[in-house]
């Protein structure tokens, strides 16, 4: 027998249609943001599991780190593009909180990420998430710490200058463009910690870099890398 419950579930999807963010088609109560058919193409890296995975040797000598992950791979035109834009730049901060979830059940399989203490979302310019309205790296943040039960530490750490835009700089160009532009607001409040440090892309590395080395001036920290997405290379 059909409950009240499910009738108005109903008349609530005629209403208001939830659509897949990936695919535009009609959701089934028991999908989130995304349909069965987009998560299962969604094209997972499974770096979490695997030590001396690329992204990871991308940051050796560069910063010291325990472990560093990415969780999707990106191509231009591809799916995984589509949703990033739509965290990014149309304000669908419920897809980010769904894509968040998914890394933090990636993070919470994987053995060697078990011994996080809390999550640190890369800073965005306080000026450029005023008029976005959030930062996508808390957002992702927020999704993880459904999943692994961590506090997020958003206020440690803050990037209060501007920098030219890293699109079309290469890695020397882009080290040299952040170096020196993150600050160290809360020292006492990541002391003693294994930090995970959270952003929605890596590319070169050298903005996670330069925030790494800032937030390893603190007292006894340790630190790993995760983030939503890897450029393929």
């Amino acid at each position: 027998m059909i409950g009240f419950k499910e009738i108005k579930e109903s008349l609530l999807h005629v209403v208001f249609p939830h659509v897949c963010d990936g695919c535009g088609s009609d959701l089934l109560n028991i999908e989130s943001r995304l349909c069965i058919r987009c998560l299962s193409s969604l094209p997972e890296t499974n770096f979490e599991i695997h030590p001396n995975n690329p992204v990871e040797k991308d940051f050796w000598g560069r910063l010291q780190i325990i472990n560093a992950s990415a969780h999707l791979y990106f191509t231009k035109e591809s799916l995984v593009q589509h949703l990033m834009h739509q965290l990014k730049y149309n304000g669908n901060k419920e897809l980010g909180l769904q894509l968040g979830r998914l890394m933090g059940n990636a993070l919470k399989n994987a053995i060697r990420f078990n011994e996080i203490d809390a999550l640190v979302p890369l800073p965005l310019f306080p000026s450029k998430e005023k008029k976005r309205g959030y930062n996508q790296a808390t957002i992702l943040c927020e999704g993880i710490a459904e999943i692994l039960l961590l506090p997020i530490l958003d206020k440690a750490i803050t990037r209060p200058q501007h920098t030219e835009t890293q699109t079309k700089k290469g890695r020397i160009e882009r080290w040299k463009n952040i170096e020196g532009k993150f600050q160290l607001i809360d020292p006492a409040a990541i002391e003693n910690k294994h930090l995970l440090l959270v952003d929605d892309v890596v590319t070169t590395g050298a903005t996670l870099e330069a925030c790494g080395h800032e937030l390893l001036t603190a007292k006894n920290v340790k630190l790993s890398i995760a983030t939503l997405c890897v450029a393929s290379r």
